[in-house]
């Protein structure tokens, strides 16, 4: 417990753990702005969005030791740290639906790679929505009431995010199931390996903000502050690692392939999924 009676925390935030999570995060900004300008690929820019906001939420934690009395530095280190993943997820949202359309075969997916970008992306924004509203009552809470109201809406927010996620996995598997079934010659396959690793690690980190908040204000994992570097700060860490290898070029309009160059994807004019050694259909 913070020596402070008026503490917004439990406990005293560690500065070591908070500057070592920051120049994480900073390392691999570097790399994700690097790689962005590198390849042109513009739709991951929400990875860096969502990494500025991982510095300043930390950097606030940070802040917190100093002044745990702090109201707008508690609520930054709050509401940042809760909404990032929300932006990294976006970028990967999108990331399938260009690798559909660079390997030709946008028939195999329930939904259209463009209306799939409206559909997840648009939830991703509404799952923002949802948590900041909640975030904000919670932080300006001064009654039991409001607090269980902020709890509440951020909770509907996560399991929503949860949802989505699940369903973006069950459009990712029929695909990738459909173009193993034609036998398609799956060069770029470690790809979609990779995408269903950091879907997965994003939603352990969800249903890990679900149980912290389900719990309450007494529950072990808010009033203690090991658990959020483990199932926070270091899996969002080996997302933002994993995801650096795997930007793509200037894919176009989905008539593009992708083969590896530089260690990314980009397009090309011949097909990867092939039948028989033959170019498959669309």
């Amino acid at each position: 417990m913070s020596s402070k009676d008026d503490s917004h925390y439990d406990y005293v935030p560690s500065v070591p753990a908070a500057v070592i999570t920051v120049l994480a995060f900073i390392i691999l900004l570097i790399v994700h702005v690097f790689r962005i300008f590198k390849t042109r690929t513009w739709f991951c820019t929400p990875f860096v969005v969502g990494t500025i906001l991982e510095i300043i939420g930390y950097l606030a934690r940070a802040y917190g030791k100093k002044k745990p009395t702090s109201t707008p530095a508690y609520i930054i280190q709050a509401l940042f740290i809760l909404l990032a993943p929300i932006l990294f997820a976006a970028s990967i949202y999108m990331f399938l639906s260009r690798m559909i359309r660079a390997t030709g075969q946008t028939s195999f997916s329930i939904i259209k790679p463009r209306k799939l970008t409206r559909i997840f992306v648009g939830g991703d924004i509404l799952c923002f929505i949802v948590q900041a509203i909640g975030g904000a009552i919670l932080a300006g809470s001064d009654t039991k009431s409001a607090s269980n109201l902020g709890k509440a809406v951020i909770l509907a927010g996560l399991v929503l995010q949860i949802f989505i996620f699940g369903f973006f996995l069950v459009v990712a598997v029929v695909w990738h199931s459909r173009m193993k079934r034609e036998k398609m010659d799956l060069d770029w396959e470690r790809y979609i390996w990779m995408l269903y690793i950091v879907s997965a690690i994003i939603s352990v980190r969800n249903l890990f903000r679900v149980i912290e908040y389900a719990m309450g204000k007494d529950g072990y994992l808010l009033a203690n502050e090991w658990p959020m570097y483990v199932f926070d700060a270091l899996l969002m860490v080996v997302v933002l690692a994993l995801c650096s290898s795997w930007y793509v070029g200037d894919i176009g309009d989905g008539s593009a392939c992708m083969r590896e160059e530089g260690g990314g994807l980009v397009p090309t004019d011949v097909e990867l999924g092939r039948t028989n050694g033959r170019a498959g259909t669309r």
